[in-house]
């Protein structure tokens, strides 16, 4: 399967974009699969600033992070990319990263989730899902601010690394939304060294 286990999900805090589709030489952690494209604005000690171009992505929301959650969720938007669509179509899955998108109320209350796939430049029209809760989105051009690691990783691992960037930010003077992150998955479980997480705000 594509999609990667969850500990490496929550590891990834991060929009990522890599290889477009106008020569752009995609990062190593990409392996060669269609990525986002970005360009780096500035390397920090502890996190690179980066430009992200507009991308587009299949989402579908979740009902949390657990790891039950995020694997339904990937679940269907798989079998969405294995003809499970009105066109009895295969999307291309030659792609990076998987996200998980969270944003936090507030006060501190529930958080949404979501998952999602990212769509390689060429895909421009996709089949119809036979599952209503999947749909399309464009992910406007942005900045990431984002804190790369290694290793399998958990929950715990992501939320360490995730308050070391929200400090390191906040020690640069930096803005950024302290209620939305999203985690970005660039291997499946089956990779067992030099995985590549960021953690991103």
């Amino acid at each position: 399967m594509k999609f990667p286990e969850v500990t490496t999900l929550l590891s990834v805090l991060a929009v990522v974009f890599l290889r477009g589709a106008h020569g752009w030489d995609a990062p190593p952690f990409c392996h060669s699969y269609d990525c986002p494209e970005f360009t780096v604005v500035n390397k920090y000690e502890d996190f690179e600033e980066r430009a992200y171009q507009v991308s587009r992505w299949i989402t579908v929301d979740s009902q949390g992070v657990s790891d039950h959650d995020v694997k339904a969720g990937f679940t269907k938007l798989w079998d969405y990319t294995q003809w499970d669509n009105k066109a009895g179509e295969h999307v291309n899955t030659h792609t990076w990263p998987a996200l998980i998108s969270t944003t936090e109320v507030e006060d501190g209350g529930e958080k949404h989730a979501s998952l999602s796939f990212y769509v390689a430049p060429e895909d421009t029209v996709l089949p119809t899902p036979n599952d209503a809760s999947i749909r399309n989105e464009t992910m406007p051009a942005c900045t990431i601010y984002v804190r790369t690691f290694s290793g399998f990783l958990s929950e715990y691992n992501f939320q360490e690394n995730l308050k070391k960037l929200r400090d390191a930010l906040t020690q640069a003077g930096k803005a950024f939304d302290s209620h939305r992150f999203i985690a970005a998955g660039y291997e499946g479980p089956w990779t067992l060294i030099g995985r590549h997480n960021e953690d991103t705000g």
